[in-house]
């Protein structure tokens, strides 16, 4: 804990100062200032720690034997009728006076409009007398609202949350350590945080009519409108957030009710996810052949498993000058490539105006891309994927199956019918579960299967395990080593080794330089990214440590 940073910050935020002020007075302690948190915290029974996730928003972790660990915001807070007068009045004239503005085109100048606005409604005084607002502002016309320096602050920091950001959720919303939003009804918000779990917050809304109208105000910002008639909608927030909103009380009995699942603005690099044990450096060694040679890659898992982390992990490993087509449902997958064509799908709106993924994909096929991704694969999009495979479109997706013969008997069932002998078109199949262990929820890539393809003397798939997870000594182990048909029939006779054992040469070399990154700590994305690609360009002489 730094007491400096604290005071800092204390002195900069008198919300927070008030809000330790009261805490230690109940408490007798006051909670340690943590700036940036590390998953060893995890290990704390009972936390009492303070983070800021950007002025004027604290994050407040605090558990007690007697009491459940909670996760409290920490904001500006409108707490007097007065101030709530105020507020309401000052929103009211901005709206009145912005349709006279120009359409913003960032985010960065609607803030300027909304500042511009707000010192033309308002008019900062050192002090206000008591008990004289309310009669000031009987017969107001066109006078500005006084407020002090301190509720100039407050003010402008709760329109900017409102108008621009997403209200009542902007502080959680802004949170980094957040995997996932869960809120039914008014009163019941929890979170899962990345180190502490599921905790309850302190964010409510009055009612079931202001959980009603703020839900109706996201669905319209996000083109997707909610009503009773359309109680059920899935969408993106502007962070690329993917959310699912249930409207109706008629569906919802316990109130309108919602999901997000968030996801960062720069993914998680494949160098953090082998520190986290997801997968070994093994693991990322084989999946950057795979990529780099055009691999059909599908990552199968359940729900909340880390497909999608895993996904966006591993695309710096296709090569840069690579043309990516991306076709989603929800905007997920993040390619840093600059060849980046990025699809989504129209659901609403007249039959004949609707995109579906069936679409997207024909449309892919047009495109010449070197790699498809889709978002996930759920129905009869799968057998455009398959026809794409087979035209030598290598294509990247995600599936629920929690193992291979799962995966195939829903490729080959209803609705999706991939016929049997195309499955050999798919190369690889990674499973990725979320286990329980000791006490702990773990992402880990469980196996990952090669398909060889349909053998008639068998009448089925045959599949070859190439990597498998021992969860007695939480490891990941080659399996497949001088025994993958990936790597040994597809990749080294596709890039010419005389002798295809010594493509497992190349998977150590690879494995070396992800574990000398590892050493040197470059868990950064786009650090990760960049000595990937340097590695294409200049091989070993290009990589910024010696192997």
């Amino acid at each position: 804990m730094s007491e400096a940073e604290l005071r800092e910050a204390m002195n900069r935020n008198p919300h927070l100062r008030k809000y330790i002020e009261n805490f230690k007075r109940i408490y007798l302690k006051i909670p340690d200032f943590l700036t940036v948190l590390s998953r060893e915290l995890k290990e704390i029974k009972y936390p009492n720690i303070i983070y800021p996730i950007g002025d004027p928003i604290f994050i407040h972790i605090f558990g007690t034997p007697e009491t459940r660990t909670k996760y409290i915001v920490i904001e500006p807070k409108l707490e007097t009728p007065e101030e709530k007068f105020k507020y309401r009045l000052i929103l009211d004239r901005i709206l009145e006076l912005a349709p006279y503005e120009d359409t913003p085109r960032s985010p960065e100048e609607f803030e300027e409009i909304i500042i511009r606005l707000f010192n033309r409604c308002t008019k900062v005084v050192e002090e206000i007398p008591e008990k004289t607002f309310f009669k000031k502002i009987i017969g107001y016309v066109d006078t500005r609202v006084e407020i002090t320096p301190s509720e100039r602050e407050k003010y402008l920091y709760l329109l900017k949350r409102d108008l621009i950001g997403l209200g009542t959720l902007e502080p959680i919303s802004r949170d980094p350590y957040l995997e996932d939003i869960h809120v039914i009804g008014p009163k019941n918000c929890h979170v899962v945080h990345k180190i502490f779990g599921m905790l309850p917050t302190n964010i409510t809304w009055e009612d079931e009519v202001e959980l009603a109208n703020y839900l109706k105000n996201l669905g319209e910002r996000m083109g997707r409108p909610v009503s009773d008639a359309h109680p059920i909608v899935d969408g993106a927030l502007p962070d690329g957030s993917r959310i699912n909103i249930v409207y109706s009380t008629d569906v919802s009995p316990k109130g309108p009710s919602f999901t997000i699942r968030k996801f960062t603005d720069v993914p998680i690099s494949v160098t953090q996810l082998i520190s986290w044990g997801t997968f070994s450096t093994e693991i990322a060694a084989y999946l950057w052949l795979c990529l780099e040679y055009g691999m059909s890659i599908f990552i199968c898992g359940e729900t909340a498993s880390g497909k999608t982390t895993t996904l966006n992990a591993i695309l710096p490993f296709i090569k840069p000058d690579s043309k990516i087509f991306s076709c989603e449902d929800t905007p997920e997958v993040k390619p840093p490539h600059p060849v980046w064509q990025q699809l989504i799908t129209r659901e609403r709106g007249p039959e004949e105006s609707r995109v579906t993924l069936f679409d997207l994909l024909r449309a892919a096929l047009r495109s010449r891309p070197n790699y498809i991704i889709v978002g996930e694969i759920r129905s009869v999009e799968a057998a455009v994927a398959f026809q794409a495979m087979q035209t030598g479109h290598p294509v990247l997706s995600t599936f629920h199956a929690a193992n291979v013969r799962k995966m195939i008997q829903r490729l080959s069932g209803e609705p999706i019918n991939v016929p049997l002998t195309f499955m050999d078109n798919l190369n690889v199949a990674l499973f990725q579960l979320a286990v329980y262990q000791r006490g702990k929820v773990l992402r880990r890539v469980v196996t990952i299967e090669e398909i060889e393809g349909y053998y008639k003397e068998v009448d089925g798939v045959i599949t070859r395990g190439v990597f498998q997870w021992e969860p007695d000594k939480d490891r990941h182990v080659f399996t497949g080593k001088n025994n993958s048909y990936i790597l040994e029939e597809k990749i080294a006779k596709a890039a010419g080794y005389e002798d295809v054992r010594d493509i497992y040469n190349e998977l150590e070399l690879r494995a070396k330089i992800l574990d000398e990154m590892i050493a040197h700590e470059i868990f950064d994305y786009y650090q990760v990214r960049d000595i990937i690609w340097t590695f294409y360009e200049k091989g070993l002489e290009g990589l910024p440590f010696t192997i």
